[in-house]
């Protein structure tokens, strides 16, 4: 009697969880095709196939949507990062690792989208979608630890974050659009660009 009870409950509970991951699926798709601001509820609501008001039943906006995609962005990458910042005792091997981790995060979110896709429908990612947001925020923290920790050059440490997440960025967003998707080429520039400059950089004061 019992387990009959709990079958409906059971039915709902895996509809919504269904539900759910398919407005968020459609939305990183989306995001990244289209960039996160030009692109519209409307848009994400369109790929999934379902009613509108069902998506307003599970997010209020696509601002929502974009913070759920984000969380589970850092939630997948941050085992990654702490485990490398065990495995790499030195800054440089940390910098390195991490931008290998990095890109090839970034890589296998777009072959993930792409095999969705029509084989004949090329796609490109236009500017930055949750999960790169999410890994950023990680990489800038592990960097701040590794000044704090002395793993690091006691430079400005913002600035430094900084400069290390835009060449991320913006090596990111030229791999994804290129073919072959090149990671240890973004990952061998990356890291060079940012170890040479670690050099010029002038000392925070102490």
């Amino acid at each position: 009697m019992s387990q009959v009870a709990l079958l409906p409950v059971g039915k709902r509970a895996q509809t919504k969880v269904q539900n759910r991951t398919a407005i968020l699926d459609a939305a990183r798709e989306v995001f990244g095709e289209m960039g996160y601001e030009p692109c519209t509820v409307r848009d994400i609501i369109r790929r999934t196939g379902l009613a509108a008001g069902t998506f307003y039943n599970y997010f209020k906006s696509k601002e929502e949507v974009f913070a759920a995609l984000a969380d589970d962005g850092a939630r997948r990458f941050a085992p990654i990062l702490k485990a490398l910042r065990t495995e790499n005792a030195d800054f440089e091997s940390f910098v390195r690792a991490a931008l290998m981790a990095y890109f090839q995060f970034l890589a296998d979110e777009h072959q993930n989208w792409a095999e969705r896709r029509p084989a004949e429908e090329h796609l490109h990612v236009h500017g930055q979608t949750p999960e790169m947001e999410a890994v950023f925020n990680e990489v800038r923290a592990a960097i701040l630890d590794e000044i704090a920790r002395g793993g690091a050059p006691a430079a400005d440490a913002d600035y430094l974050a900084g400069a290390c997440i835009a060449i991320a960025r913006e090596v990111g967003d030229q791999m994804v659009s290129r073919r072959p998707v090149d990671v240890e080429g973004a990952t061998a520039f990356s890291t060079a660009m940012i170890l040479s400059g670690l050099k010029g950089l002038p000392r925070a004061a102490g």
